[in-house]
């Protein structure tokens, strides 16, 4: 799985878990809520400061936005 899928995967759950809407979590973060959708359906990759944001806003950090489902992690 693409790093941006599992980021966009991560938002959305995180997002819907704290109950809030996209122009919410947008308003929160002071980013578009245009831009949210986008990072939600893969369409833009975020840079690692939006990340940052968007997970203070959530209440979880940055790294939990970024963690693949165990299932399908790779062995090293």
């Amino acid at each position: 799985m693409e790093i941006r899928t599992v980021f966009a995967s991560n938002l959305k759950m995180h997002r819907r878990m704290r109950g809030l809407s996209q122009e919410e979590l947008a308003h929160q973060a002071k980013i578009d809520r245009t831009y949210i959708s986008a990072l939600e359906r893969c369409l833009y990759s975020a840079s690692i400061d939006v990340v940052d944001r968007l997970a203070e806003v959530l209440e979880v950090e940055a790294s939990d936005l970024l963690v693949r489902p165990s299932s399908t992690r790779q062995s090293t």
